[in-house]
């Protein structure tokens, strides 16, 4: 464990940086608890005092001057403090800046400092002031790349210790605009917002200028103005600005398109405010504001921007993902608006790049590239500890209908258009028996009994399934287009995990599922696909744990025997496989001959199973890391495949599968590579994001080269929550953890 120690202003006091930092270590504890510890001394001064919680071990009265010797003695002789974090703007400083700089250099901890501004064509003294409060720290963090640019040309640092980690922005489940239209009182009106502590440098007034213009075109405008006053400014001049705006709203007779919301109020309101909001208007006149935390969260939310060119807007608005506008220009402000309240297509189009480029800003992002900083500066050898995340399944339920679970997502919205499939319901069954079985967990019974249902609804005279139904619940044309053996699979495996567990449901279900299944034997051993086949072996197996039949028997050796058919005659010595490439979905095969050993006690299948899965893990774990098997041209035994386009439901089953090879033959390699898969959703690949979202419980369609598949469908999610219940057994199996984080 590492504690750092974060030198910066704290809630409840109201600032910028407070609330960056607050944000900040929260979610660096929530993702890597295990591993850093976080202790505040806080900003004060002498105008700025507050009561704060036990996450405060020192305050620094930036107004006392001999204050910051004291403090910078207590750090050195703190031996629980291994890394000090500073956050630096000038303004918090400003009375002692010349104490500050020497206070940094007193330190003999490792220093990471924060510029949160970043001042170009700085005078000669700023440049040396900067330079030496620079040389004092082992690494700086800007959170742009023009921030970086001006470290770099303006006062010439050295380059190998600027790091750039964007500004974190909230992930957020996104609700329904005409709800929360309704819920705030402003159903049926265009609404313009901006957000932050009021004060002169918002330039609100630009706005104000421009709102007769805009209100002639779109007469339903409303213009919410949200936040308030600065509690610097409040003291220094009360409410002098507001009153101004005020009073200029009057002048301008739009006392109908304008409401004053006067408060500081908490996040999720604030982000409820956002969604509903049409266009966000950012409006400083500060051209050396370098970041803004409120701008972030408006596009985190889905807001086409319009804004000032401020370095963070000029960086993330470019290719058309906003409007950028002049200083104080309220004439274009104007025309900007009105041609994005024009054009729903627009704003649409802004909102999913916004959407697609702070997706990557995300907390938990923001979090992983601190926690690498951390682990360079302090010299650490291990990888990052993941912490392992509650177990959530609010997104399955949001996807999921009477009918079933709807297939695909816009973002984590359903997207009913899609229909429903067989494979997707399946697995849901599967995964939600988990979650009822182990958390007793009673609101998943409808859910349960809806995919049962499903599956019954699939079910065809002959014994086979059709996978896909449309939203009218009509069967539609692909079944015809598409091979089903695969889905078929999936659905006998599902069936036979349903009813091992047939104890912990009503009987006339456990009857009904039974009753399926059997009508689905005498195809199985006609299956062709390697894949089908072992989902059948799974499902048979699972049945015949609770049923046990001689029949049974005979039936996992029908089908164990066709893989291990497949297996010699692709096999060459140095491709141990089952086809001769690799494609979707691969642990099942070996999974399943694994199944077949424990249920038949046939060596061969043990053999073949452990050799064909250790050849896999060979091809995709690299670099101490998972990169499983590209879609984009699969693998093939003759030639390289692609190395970007990676899905959740492989990283998902080799996590599972891992899990069973590791009860079968307790090698402590397979516990930790399935360890190293599952932190894959967590951030550990090669853009170290997350593709688990733990503000919605879903998880993100998959990993390409440059960026993540923002939308969260049935199928990713699904198979998320099921290897998250199988690292949970896992870990609890072999290292007696008892299974006490579920939520």
């Amino acid at each position: 464990m590492n504690n750092i120690l974060c030198i910066t202003t704290y809630p409840p006091r109201e600032c910028g940086i407070a609330t960056f930092s607050a944000d900040l270590i929260r979610t660096i504890l929530y993702k890597f608890g295990n591993s850093y510890s976080f202790k505040v001394c806080a900003l004060e001064s002498d105008s700025e005092k507050h009561i704060y919680s036990d996450k405060v071990k020192y305050t620094l009265n930036t107004s006392d001057a001999n204050d910051y010797a004291v403090i910078g003695r207590k750090i050195n002789q703190d031996a629980d403090t291994n890394l000090v974090l500073i956050q630096h703007e000038f303004g918090l400083y400003k009375e002692h800046e010349d104490e500050f700089l020497q206070f940094v250099k007193s330190i003999t901890k490792p220093i990471v400092i924060v510029f949160h501004t970043v001042l170009p064509n700085p005078v000669i003294s700023l440049k040396n002031y900067l330079r030496e409060l620079a040389a004092a720290c082992d690494a700086i963090v800007v959170m742009t790349q023009i921030s970086k640019r001006i470290l770099l040309l303006d006062y010439g640092m050295e380059e190998e210790k600027i790091n750039v980690i964007p500004h974190g922005t909230h992930l957020v489940a996104h609700q329904d605009k005409r709800f929360l239209k309704d819920k705030y009182r402003v159903s049926g009106r265009r609404v313009l917002s901006t957000f932050g502590l009021l004060s002169a440098g918002k330039s609100i007034e630009t706005t104000l200028e421009a709102l007769p213009a805009i209100v002639k075109e779109n007469p339903t405008v409303l213009f919410v103005v949200i936040g308030k006053t600065h509690p610097t400014v409040f003291k220094e001049e009360g409410e002098k600005y507001r009153e101004m705006l005020k009073a200029k709203v009057s002048e301008l007779g739009m006392t109908d398109h304008v409401r004053f919301v006067n408060f500081y109020l908490d996040l999720s309101t604030l982000l409820e405010y956002l969604q509903l909001t049409d266009v966000y208007l950012f409006t400083s006149c500060d051209p050396n504001q370098a970041v803004s935390g409120t701008f972030v969260y408006a596009l985190s939310c889905g807001c086409p921007i319009i804004a000032t060119p401020i370095p963070h807007a000029l960086e993330l608005l470019k290719d058309n993902s906003g409007i950028i506008f002049d200083f104080k220009n309220p004439l274009q402000l104007a025309e900007a608006t009105n041609r994005l309240l024009a054009s729903e297509s627009l704003r649409s189009k802004m909102r999913i790049a916004g959407l697609q480029k702070t997706a990557a800003t995300a907390w938990e992002n923001t979090a992983i590239l601190y926690a690498l900083l951390f682990k360079k500066v302090l010299e650490e050898k291990d990888g990052l500890d993941y912490s392992l995340p509650p177990i959530n399944i609010a997104h399955i339920k949001r996807m999921s209908r009477s009918f079933a679970m709807i297939q695909f997502s816009k973002g984590n919205r359903p997207d009913i258009k899609t229909g429903y499939t067989l494979d997707d319901n399946a697995r849901a069954l599967m995964a939600l028996c988990q979650v009822y079985v182990e958390m007793r967990d009673v609101s998943c019974e409808k859910y349960i009994r809806s995919y049962l249902n499903f599956i019954k609804f699939c079910l065809q005279p002959d014994g086979s399934f059709l996978n896909y139904v449309d939203k009218e619940l009509a069967f539609t044309g692909q079944n015809q287009e598409v091979g089903l053996e695969d889905s078929n699979g999936r659905a006998v495996c599902a069936l036979g995990y349903f009813i091992s567990h047939g104890d912990k449901y009503p009987d006339e279900w456990t009857a009904e599922a039974i009753q399926i299944f059997r009508k689905t034997l005498h195809k199985l051993s006609l299956f062709q696909s390697p894949r089908s086949i072992a989902f059948a072996l799974k499902g048979v197996c699972f049945y015949n744990r609770r049923y046990p039949r001689p029949e049974l028997i005979s039936l996992i050796n029908v089908l164990a025997d066709k893989l291990v058919g497949y297996y010699k005659q692709s096999t060459d010595g140095s491709w141990l496989w089952f086809e001769s490439y690799l494609t979707y979905d691969n642990c099942v095969l070996s999974e399943g001959l694994l199944f077949a050993y424990q249920a038949t006690g046939n060596d061969e299948y043990k053999m073949i199973a452990k050799e064909s899965f250790d050849f896999l893990l060979s091809k995709i774990f690299v670099e101490d890391r998972i990169k499983v098997i590209s879609n984009q041209g699969w693998l093939h035994k003759e030639k390289k495949g692609l190395n970007y386009g990676e899905q959740p439901i492989d990283v998902a089953s080799t996590v599972m599968t891992l899990a069973t090879f590791y009860k079968v033959f307790k090698e402590n390699d397979y516990l930790l590579k399935q360890k190293k898969a599952f932190d894959w959703f967590l951030g550990h690949n090669h853009l170290h994001q997350i593709l688990y979202n733990p503000a919605t419980g879903g998880c993100y369609d998959g990993l390409e080269e440059n960026n993540i598949n923002l939308n969260q469908g049935a199928e990713s999610t699904v198979c998320y929550l099921m290897a998250r219940l199988s690292v949970v057994n896992n870990i609890s199996q072999s290292y007696n953890v008892p299974k006490g984080d579920f939520q």
